[in-house]
């Protein structure tokens, strides 16, 4: 695996931190968020739009 430096690994883990945040936020709220998976986005949540979903 490839080696960061400090700060790039400190600034990885922050982002990480906030995008998990925020989508167990959008999850308590009930809201749908937008995702990449497998190559594309794709929406998860109960009121995600048709289209958009796995």
């Amino acid at each position: 695996m490839k080696q960061f430096s400090q700060e790039t690994q400190e600034i990885l883990e922050t982002l990480q931190k906030v995008a998990a945040e925020t989508l167990d936020r959008k999850r308590r709220l009930g809201h749908y968020a937008v995702v990449w998976q497998d190559g594309r986005p794709v929406a998860i949540g109960e009121d995600a739009p048709d289209h958009l979903k796995p």
